[in-house]
């Protein structure tokens, strides 16, 4: 996991045009154009991928956009496939590329209609063969994990497609798409200082939170996919239980569950809900909460009411945050896994129940 989350800066370098080209070239420009709609599914961290990507396409691309888990999507989502047609944009995430479920939701949009695109690392797999189209975004020196390196690259991908949308649907021109794309690919040093920054607070933060029975993280916008991110890093890791919630829905429910010092993670970065996350970092403070803010270095909204600060080097708007503020999951995850002496995915657990198909030993499925 250590190796995985320091190899992050280098795969934004590497990955970046790559994506970027492919994304271009999905679609013609009439098929771009036409696009009034976008659903993202996908399972797990590809889920996460497309709750921190659902703001980009809103605002970048100008189109509505509506991220849901695959099962949602195929059961219960786009009113009953009904609204998908031959305007919607369906954008399917597999990091492997053989998650069941999510090639099921490929099938069943092509079925009625709707353009369909896999986002995924395998260049032949049962989903791309579901698919119109696929965007590979295949990594260099691929390892297992708990999908660390695999997220990022989703999460790039996702956004190339944003940029290229609202490119192609006339929100701005070709040189400000260039530049949002380079913007993009510049985060390569950001990530790196705030990666350096950050990893021996980490392990400081698994310290102060490995007697907590439950971790939780909020986020808003973007920020909440990041929460749900990291909440999953932290189970996958080392089985302590941590979800992720929304910001709002946080004071409205869990700030009444106990125990008192619960940890929780609030992630905000400069943006709409920004000064919100102040007020319920006080709020959690008063109340007896451990926040851990990931937060600006040089931020004075939350981090004079946290605990602990796990501060994020660099500027980037808003709909790029989660390449920046996701950046401590992966670090305190394995810290944390560290220092209770357990395995990802419970690996030292005897008896523990068996990989799914999908899963063919330790690594992502979503």
């Amino acid at each position: 996991m250590f190796r995985q989350a320091e190899a992050l800066a280098d795969d934004v370098n590497e990955l970046s045009t790559r994506i970027a080209l492919q994304a271009n070239d999905l679609l013609s420009q009439e098929e771009w154009a036409s696009v009034d709609r976008v659903y993202l599914t996908g399972s797990g961290d590809s889920h996460h991928a497309s709750c921190a990507t659902e703001m980009a396409f809103e605002s970048l691309a100008g189109v509505p956009c509506e991220p849901l888990s695959s099962l949602r999507f195929l059961k219960y989502g786009a009113d009953g496939m009904s609204a998908v047609g031959e305007h919607a944009l369906v954008i399917a995430t597999s990091a492997s590329g053989g998650t069941e479920r999510v090639r099921q939701c490929a099938e069943r949009a092509r079925h009625h209609g709707g353009r369909v695109v896999a986002l995924t690392g395998a260049a032949d797999s049962p989903l791309t063969r579901a698919c119109d189209r696929s965007l590979v975004v295949g990594l260099p020196r691929p390892e297992r994990s708990v999908g660390i390196r695999t997220h990022q690259a989703s999460l790039l991908g996702l956004l190339m497609i944003a940029i290229r949308l609202g490119e192609a649907r006339g929100a701005y021109s070709r040189a400000a798409a260039d530049a949002l794309r380079a913007e993009l690919a510049a985060l390569a040093g950001p990530v790196n200082a705030t990666s350096g920054a950050i990893k021996e607070r980490c392990r400081q933060v698994a310290h102060l939170i490995s007697d907590a029975p439950v971790v939780l993280m909020v986020g808003a916008g973007p920020g909440l996919g990041t929460a749900l991110f990291g909440a999953a890093k932290i189970v996958e890791a080392s089985a302590v239980f941590a979800m992720g919630q929304d910001l709002e829905e946080w004071c409205h429910v869990e700030r009444f569950a106990d125990p008192a010092d619960t940890p929780l993670f609030l992630i905000s970065c400069p943006g709409r809900a920004h000064s919100l996350a102040g007020a319920v970092a006080a709020r959690a403070t008063a109340l007896g909460r451990r926040v851990i803010a990931v937060v600006p270095a040089e931020d004075t909204v939350v981090a004079p009411h946290a605990h602990t600060v796990l501060p994020v080097y660099g500027t980037t708007r808003e709909e790029f945050s989660p390449l920046l503020y996701g950046l401590f999951a992966p670090y305190t995850a394995a810290f944390l896994a560290e220092r209770l002496g357990r395995l990802p995915f419970r690996a030292d657990r005897p008896g523990r129940l068996p990989l799914r198909a999908d899963r063919p030993g330790p690594g992502p499925v979503g």
